[in-house]
C-alpha cells in the first residue's frame, strides 16, 4: 500500500570531521525535529555520521560500524517513537570481509529495511571504501522507495535502474561540490524518471574541500519544492505518490522505451584507449580531431513546404556569411511544419529538398533537419543529414510521442555518421528524453549530436542565486537556466550537444543552444538562444595534444562515460520492468 500524501524530509548538515559521536547526537536532533513536524521519510547526508574526507583505510578504521551496529539502533529507535523512515549516510564495514563501504541504511519502525552500498565511487573512495554490488527498491507503506549515494547520480543508468523496479521516491544522499546546488542532475534525474527525489546534501569546508548544500526535495516534473542553500537545516514537502503519473512532459515513456535497441549499454567502449578501440581492424576508426563551428537555427515552420525550404536557406546562407559555420541544425518536423505534418510527407529525394541539397554541396557544410518522410507506404518522423558529398544518410525516430503515433512508424536503426567535422550522432526531441538514446550515441564514440526538437518547455529552470562562498569561476549569483535538460545530456556523455527546437508564440519552446562535454566546466562552454527566432553558434574542439597516443580531449576520452559499472545495467534490457505496469494509475501502479 502506498501513502497518498506523505510529508517528507531532507536534512542538511555539516559533520565534524572524525567526531562520530557529536555528529550522530547532531543528527538524531535534527531527524527528531523534522519527525515532531510530521515528517514520515527523512534523509541525512552522505558519510553523515563521519565527515567525508578520508585520507586512507587505516584513518578511518576507526569510524566505521556495521549495519545492524549501535548508530543504526539508535535511528532505529527514533524511527519506532514516531513511526517514520530514515536514510542515514555513514562508513560501514561488512563482518564477514572487513570490506568498507560508504553506505546509504534505510531504518524503518520495525528496524533496518535496507542498505545501498555507493556503487559509482568518485575518486576519493577508492582510498578506503570497496563499490557496492546493486541496487534496490524497497517496499514500505510509504511507497516504494530507491537508494542513491552522490557520484552514483551522474549516471543515467543508477536512477533509471530504480526506476524500472517501480521506485516513487528516489533518496539522494550526497557530499556534493563544484557547482551550485540543487545540481542539474538531480534535476535531470528526477525529471527523466518521473519520480520524486530527496536531496540530502551536506555544507561546510572539510580539508580544503567545499561543500555546496543546496538540499532540497525535487517533484516529478522537475519543479524544485522546498531547499536549504547553506546552514544546518530541512527542507520539507508534501509528495502525492498517487496522485501523480508516471511520464515525462506528459508522456508514458517507460512504455515507450526500446529495450530492444539498449544493447549498447552493456559496452565498455570507452575501457580502453579509443584510439586503439575505434581503430581496431581498421573499421570505422573516428575522424581526426578539429575545430568545427556549429549552429542550431531556432524558428517556427509553416504548412508551406516550399516557403519553410525558402526560409530555411536563407537562415542558413546568413549564419553561415556571419559566423562561418559548418554544421547547422533545424528543429524537427522544419520542412514539413507541425499542423498534420502526415499530410505533407515527402519523400527523401523530394524535389522541394533540393534548394537545401545545392546550398550544403554549394557552401560545403553539414545540414540537419526535420520532416515528416514517405517511403512507400509508411510514413516516419525523419531527421536528414546533408552534406558536401549531397546526402550523408538520415535517422527514424526510434522513440514515437503520442502525438504522432497515428502516423509515425518508428524506426529500428541509430543514426551514427563519420563526416569531415567528427562522428555525429542524430537524435529527435521525444528521443532526447529517453537518457538511453545519448548514451548509446556515445558509446558509438560521437563526438557531437545533432538533436532536432518540437517540445514545448519542461526542461529548464532557475536558480535564484547561492550564499555557499564557491570558488572562482563556479557561479553563485541567479541564472534563469541554471537547468537544462540538454545541457546535463552533453556532459553526462562527454559530447557536444547541438539541440534546436522549435520556437512558436502558443507555447514555451525555444531555449535552443550548443552545449559543450563537461558541465562542471565554468564558465560553461556553450552558447543558447532564448525563445526568438534564430542562430547559435559555438566552436567546437575535438583535437587532442599532438604526438599523444591517447586522447588528450574529453570528448575522445570520455571520462564520466568510461567510469560507467556496466556489470549493473542488465536489467535496463527486459521489457518486463515494474514501472510499465499500472503506469498511467500513478507511479505505484502494479
Amino acid at each position: 500500500m502506498t501513502t497518498a500524501a506523505l510529508l517528507a524530509a531532507a536534512v542538511q548538515f555539516e559533520p565534524l570531521f572524525g567526531a562520530r559521536e557529536a555528529n550522530i547526537t547532531r543528527l538524531l536532533t535534527l531527524v527528531e525535529q523534522a519527525a515532531r513536524q510530521g515528517a514520515k521519510l527523512i534523509t541525512t547526508p552522505e558519510m553523515a555520521t563521519t565527515g567525508y574526507c578520508w585520507y586512507h583505510r587505516q584513518e578511518i578504521a576507526g569510524q566505521v560500524e556495521t549495519v545492524p551496529g549501535p548508530t543504526t539502533g539508535r535511528f532505529a529507535a527514533l524511527a519506532a517513537r514516531y513511526q517514520c523512515y530514515i536514510v542515514l549516510g555513514m562508513p560501514e564495514v561488512e563482518a564477514g570481509t572487513g570490506l568498507y563501504y560508504n553506505s546509504a541504511v534505510l531504518i524503518g519502525p520495525d528496524g533496518i529495511v535496507g542498505c545501498h552500498r555507493k556503487s559509482h565511487p568518485y575518486i576519493s573512495e577508492p582510498k578506503w571504501a570497496a563499490a557496492g554490488e546493486r541496487h534496490q527498491v524497497f517496499d514500505t507503506p510509504l511507497g516504494r522507495i530507491g537508494m542513491l549515494i552522490c557520484m552514483d547520480i551522474h549516471y543515467v543508468e543508477t536512477a533509471r535502474l530504480l526506476a524500472l523496479a517501480g521506485a516513487d521516491i528516489i533518496c539522494h544522499i550526497s557530499n556534493w561540490l563544484a557547482e551550485r546546488t540543487p545540481a542539474p542532475y538531480w534535476i535531470s534525474r528526477a525529471m527523466e524518471n518521473g519520480c520524486y527525489l530527496l536531496e540530502s546534501n551536506r555544507w561546510g569546508l572539510e580539508r580544503g574541500v567545499q561543500f555546496s548544500g543546496g538540499s532540497c526535495i525535487i517533484a516529478p516534473d522537475g519543479e524544485i519544492l522546498a531547499t536549504v542553500d547553506d546552514g544546518d537545516g530541512i527542507a520539507y514537502a508534501s509528495l502525492d505518490l498517487v496522485g501523480h503519473p508516471r511520464r515525462v512532459l506528459g508522456e508514458p515513456v517507460f512504455r515507450q522505451r526500446r529495450p530492444e535497441l539498449y544493447h549498447g549499454l552493456l559496452s565498455d567502449s570507452f575501457l580502453w584507449n579509443p584510439a586503439d578501440f575505434f581503430t581496431l581492424y581498421n573499421h570505422r576508426p573516428l575522424p581526426a580531431g578539429r575545430q568545427s563551428i556549429i549552429s542550431v537555427l531556432q524558428f517556427d515552420a509553416g504548412n508551406d513546404i516550399a516557403g519553410n525550404v525558402a526560409r530555411m536557406a536563407a537562415l542558413a546562407r546568413q549564419t553561415i556569411d556571419q559566423q562561418g559555420s559548418e554544421l547547422l541544425v533545424f528543429p524537427e518536423l522544419a520542412v514539413t511544419g507541425y499542423d498534420a505534418p502526415e499530410q505533407r510527407a515527402i519523400a527523401l529525394e523530394s524535389p522541394l529538398l533540393r534548394p537545401l541539397l545545392q546550398l550544403a554541396m554549394t557552401h560545403r557544410v553539414w545540414l540537419a533537419f526535420g520532416l515528416a518522410e514517405q517511403d512507400g507506404e509508411r510514413r516516419y518522423n525523419t531527421l536528414l543529414l546533408l552534406g558536401p558529398e549531397g546526402v550523408v544518410g538520415h535517422y527514424r525516430q526510434i522513440h514515437l510521442p503520442q502525438a504522432y503515433r497515428h502516423w509515425a512508424s518508428a524506426g529500428d536503426h541509430w543514426g551514427v555518421f563519420d563526416t569531415a567535422l567528427g562522428r555525429l550522432g542524430l537524435l529527435l526531441g521525444h528521443d532526447a528524453l529517453f537518457p538511453e538514446s545519448a548514451r548509446i550515441l556515445a558509446l558509438e564514440g560521437c563526438d557531437v549530436v545533432a538533436c532536432a526538437a518540437a517540445l514545448d518547455g519542461g526542461f529548464t529552470g532557475a536558480h535564484p542565486g547561492s550564499r555557499v562562498g564557491q570558488n572562482y569561476p563556479i557561479p553563485t549569483g541567479a541564472d534563469p537556466l541554471h537547468w537544462h535538460l540538454f545541457r546535463t545530456r552533453a556532459g553526462e556523455n562527454n559530447l557536444y550537444l547541438a539541440f534546436a527546437n522549435r520556437c512558436h508564440a502558443e507555447a514555451q519552446g525555444g531555449y535552443s543552444g550548443v552545449f559543450g562535454p563537461d558541465t562542471f566546466h565554468f564558465p560553461r562552454t556553450e552558447q543558447l538562444r532564448w525563445q526568438d527566432e534564430g542562430a547559435a553558434t559555438l566552436t567546437i574542439d575535438t583535437r587532442s595534444l599532438a604526438g599523444s597516443g591517447s586522447p588528450t580531449n574529453v570528448v575522445r576520452r570520455k571520462d564520466l562515460v568510461a567510469m560507467r559499472q556496466v556489470h549493473h545495467y542488465r536489467p535496463l534490457l527486459a521489457n518486463d520492468d515494474a514501472s510499465t505496469r499500472g503506469t498511467d494509475a500513478g507511479p505505484s501502479g502494479g
